[in-house]
């Protein structure tokens, strides 16, 4: 027996999945795409600014740039967590039900 996986990605589960992804993938990348070019802007066009001390020779362009570090881990593990509980249930049935559709 055949899978039919144009229905399967018509199928209303397949539809929520998507939608529920893109509600968190594609605002969660803008706000992070601007937070990265705020940083390479000032970077680049405020020097006095991003070389203002905060503590010895630590400064706040320093701190900007560990926090883009400090982001990227937080949004990976937001998107894991809230995947784990939001994305991978739903998945878990479409792939159930599209295994058992090829046996």
């Amino acid at each position: 027996m055949s899978t039919d996986f144009e229905a399967t990605e018509r199928s209303d589960r397949f539809q929520t999945l998507k939608r529920r992804h893109r509600s968190f993938v594609f605002p969660v990348a803008v706000a992070f795409l601007v937070w990265y070019f705020a940083y390479v802007l000032l970077a680049d066009y405020a020097h006095e600014f991003m070389s203002t001390p905060v503590i010895g020779n630590i400064n706040i362009g320093l701190l900007l740039g560990l926090g883009q570090f400090v982001t990227t881990f937080a949004i990976t593990t937001w998107y894991v967590s809230w995947a784990n509980r939001r994305l991978d249930p739903l998945a878990e049935e479409i792939r159930a039900d599209l295994e058992g559709a090829e046996k």
